[in-house]
């Protein structure tokens, strides 16, 4: 009995001395780190390709915004030639009605001024009395809309602006050497012409497109307030216009 309680004793002593089992402390610690540092890289890899797609879609936005401004850029320039070619036809039956009608007048004993219906760049006025003043305008529109003189169409509307500063058609002379100075960029004498169309004749068909040109204008100079003003107010006034639509997109990307 002694010597069992004796062995018992020292296998008891021996299992005391035996070291316990131990779980590496750094082993753990490194295998947390490494979870951590593959989460963070993922993250960061992640973040970086939303960054990308995030960038590929404000580019892919600004294209779009520029091909639809391109495109209605072109749209207004084809409603320009669309319009001065209605300009030259009616001019020309304007001419043939003059015609018509100074003959009529010739053989009744009457004056041969009468008034006749006017094309759109005429703004519904009548055909004025004065055959000088006819005459000058006429010469001035027929180097635009006929012969593509535009170099030598600016002194012949100057000049009829100085003449004739009562003219029925002083309006459309503005309008007129104001594209033509604008096309040349001498947006300065330009911007006073268009403003005198914005100004001084609320009733002109060119008046939406005279406001345009004023905030091209003032956005060619770096002056963004005008041009947003110029553009809200094409799009105030006039909504549904060509202009309107110009105006919108071209505020988008000021």
């Amino acid at each position: 009995m002694t010597s069992l309680l004796l062995a018992l004793t020292v296998s008891g002593v021996a299992l005391a001395q035996s070291p316990a089992p131990v779980i590496s402390v750094a082993n753990a610690q490194d295998s947390l780190e490494g979870r951590v540092d593959r989460m963070e890289r993922m993250l960061e890899a992640r973040g970086e390709q939303q960054a990308r797609m995030g960038q590929q879609l404000s580019n892919l936005q600004r294209e779009v915004s520029e091909l639809r401004g391109i495109t209605e850029e072109h749209s207004h320039q084809l409603e320009q030639v669309l319009e001065r070619q209605r300009d030259l036809y009616q001019e020309i039956e304007r001419r043939v009605s003059e015609v018509r009608n100074g003959a009529g007048a010739s053989a009744s004993g009457t004056s041969s001024s009468v008034a006749v219906p006017t094309r759109d760049d005429m703004a519904a006025v009548n055909y004025s009395d004065n055959l000088s003043e006819n005459e000058a305008y006429d010469r001035a529109i027929a180097m635009v809309l006929e012969e593509r003189r535009y170099d030598d169409a600016i002194p012949e509307f100057r000049a009829f602006i100085e003449s004739y500063p009562n003219s029925s058609y002083l309006g459309n002379a503005h309008y007129w050497l104001g594209q033509l100075l604008y096309s040349r960029n001498e947006y300065s004498d330009a911007q006073q012409h268009f403003s005198e169309v914005v100004d001084n004749y609320p009733d002109s068909n060119k008046r939406a497109d005279c406001m345009l040109k004023l905030g091209i204008i003032a956005q060619n100079q770096d002056d963004n307030s005008t041009a947003e003003r110029r553009y809200q107010q094409v799009i105030n006034e006039y909504p549904d216009s060509t202009e309107a639509g110009m105006a919108r997109s071209r505020l988008n990307n000021l």
